[in-house]
């Protein structure tokens, strides 16, 4: 049985691309609005975009199953698996109580919650996007700021917001190497435009943060901390993006943010300071407590035993090991993409990858235990903390894999590809809406890498068509997918747990409701500066 996707089943764009968006403002509705939990919000959306995929696109019953079933399957492993091995490397230093430790240490370089959302939500939360990706950045700065006294609320939306700029580059530039792969386009002239538009951004979203936490008169206070944070990231992130390539541009932009900013707070302080909460503990800059090392401990083997399992030679020696495509049944080479969003028709691979060795999911699990060992901890207390935090995640994890399905169905069904075509039909205002649909697929998807598998070959014909840049306008994609990260639904699922388990914890309908024109705004900034680029600035397009 063969698919081909149809991506006007109505004979009019604008009414398919109305049917094609009901799943989404369904799920989102159900989320912001009608104060739905994720589960059945998810659920719902899932159902909607079942019924629109058989009923409307006229999708085989048994492939829309099938591509539900994938995308659960991915939302499981390997998302879901990294989220659950991220936070149990947290719960582990909570338990040990190393993570009260490092609290005071963060908080004795500055009591200023402005300072310390510089450091966590933005600089510290880019090191984990580059390392490891998939919601872990989100559901660590969260905890850890938290535990400096950040209102819950307050931690997730500063947490997704400081977690925009660095996506592109995540898990060692992921997004692009798979762009890459999708478009046949030269890595580094993508690597390259990205690295010429996201720059500005990494400049701006400092400020924007903390205008986000106090406003703009309190931002006023701290503005040379945001400007030394966001020009040294933004300067390393041009460098290393055009000189070297996408693996490493966040974990070295965010080593020198950091760095950057602890120095220059040796040298200037706030006039005033925004304080946190009283009762939390701070170590006297410059002065650490007997054994304090031992806080870093966690994140250093997260740090490193990620770093090496991203590695393409450590990763392709445990792949030689156990790594497995097992195609999905009924779904594999079913599905026939056709023009315009590819050259020629062709037939969709469907496949679930088993590569439980080489998961940066089984490189946190590791990491945590081997910490957990060096803290003195039994393998009995750690398995039975591991036990503890999959329990505790049962219910994220089963939302994550329904957003997953819902992704899927839709992108199968070529309902995502409506909505793109319907913004790709802008002509001359196509560089605008090219990145407005990069973020599109982040929002359906969660994921950067997936917008660019989803949109990549789109915005490469539609640049041709129009007599632009493909890899302008392909970069553009994985640029503006960043800004649609904090409003996917697996980013406002992971954020909740993270902040969850407090009295004032928001579920993820709040935290959407608080980030969404966050998002919506930066999306549209990208969209101008992509069009001035375009139009008034050809140079700057890698060539």
């Amino acid at each position: 049985m063969t698919f081909s996707q149809n991506y006007d089943p109505l004979d009019n764009l604008v009414l398919s691309s109305l049917v094609a968006a009901v799943p989404v403002v369904v799920l989102l509705g159900l989320l912001a609005f009608w104060h739905v939990r994720a589960p059945l919000a998810a659920l719902a959306g899932l159902l909607v975009a079942g019924a629109i995929a058989v009923g409307v696109y006229h999708m085989p019953v048994q492939l829309a199953g099938m591509a539900a079933v994938n995308g659960a399957a991915f939302g499981l492993f390997p998302i879901g698996w990294i989220v659950l091995n991220a936070m149990f490397v947290y719960q582990l230093s909570v338990e040990t109580g190393q993570f009260a430790v490092l609290q005071r240490q963060i908080a004795g370089l500055s009591g200023d919650r402005r300072i310390q959302a510089l450091l966590i939500a933005f600089s510290f939360g880019a090191f984990i996007e580059g390392a490891a990706g998939f919601g872990a950045p989100v559901a660590i700065t969260s905890a850890l700021m938290i535990g400096l006294g950040f209102r819950p609320l307050e931690a997730a939306k500063l947490a997704l917001i400081g977690n925009t700029a660095p996506v592109a580059f995540g898990s060692l530039g992921t997004p692009l190497t798979t762009l890459a792969d999708v478009t046949g386009l030269d890595l580094q002239l993508l690597s390259a435009m990205v690295g010429r538009q996201l720059p500005l951004f990494s400049l701006i979203v400092p400020f924007w943060l903390v205008a986000a936490q106090v406003g703009w008169r309190g931002m006023l206070g701290v503005w040379p901390a945001c400007l030394v944070t966001g020009l040294s990231f933004g300067v390393m992130q041009f460098s290393i993006s055009n000189y070297h390539g996408p693996w490493l541009v966040d974990i070295v932009s965010a080593v020198v943010a950091m760095a950057a900013l602890v120095l220059f707070l040796k040298i200037w302080k706030p006039e005033t300071e925004e304080e946190g909460a009283d009762d939390v503990d701070r170590e006297p800059a410059g002065s650490l407590s007997r054994g304090a090392w031992k806080a870093w401990v966690p994140w250093v083997f997260l740090t490193v035993f990620v770093f090496a399992w991203g590695l393409p030679q450590v990763k392709s020696g445990l792949n030689g090991i156990l790594n497995r495509e097992i195609e999905v049944a009924w779904l594999h080479r079913a599905v026939e993409k056709v023009p315009p969003v590819v050259l020629h028709a062709e037939l969709e691979k469907a496949v679930f990858k088993l590569n439980v060795l080489s998961a940066t999911g089984t490189a946190a699990m590791l990491a945590g235990i081997l910490a957990g060992f060096c803290l003195g901890l039994g393998p009995g207390r750690i398995a039975r903390l591991y036990t503890e935090t999959a329990w505790k995640l049962h219910v994220p994890l089963l939302t994550i894999s329904l957003m997953l399905a819902l992704g899927y169905v839709t992108r199968y069904s070529g309902t995502d590809t409506t909505m793109g075509l319907m913004m790709a039909g802008s002509g001359i205002l196509f560089p605008f809406f090219s990145p407005i649909i990069g973020w599109l697929g982040v929002a359906l998807t969660g994921s950067d890498t997936a917008s660019n598998v989803l949109f990549g070959n789109l915005q490469q014909v539609t640049a041709n068509q129009l007599g632009l840049s493909p890899v302008h306008m392909a970069a553009a994609n994985s640029s503006g997918g960043v800004m649609g990260k904090m409003i996917d639904a697996q980013s406002l699922v992971v954020a909740a747990v993270a902040t969850g388990g407090h009295a004032d914890s928001p579920d993820a309908g709040t935290v959407l409701r608080s980030v969404f024109w966050h998002s919506i705004a930066l999306a549209l900034l990208m969209g101008v500066v992509v069009a001035v680029q375009a139009c008034f600035m050809p140079w700057i397009v890698a060539q």
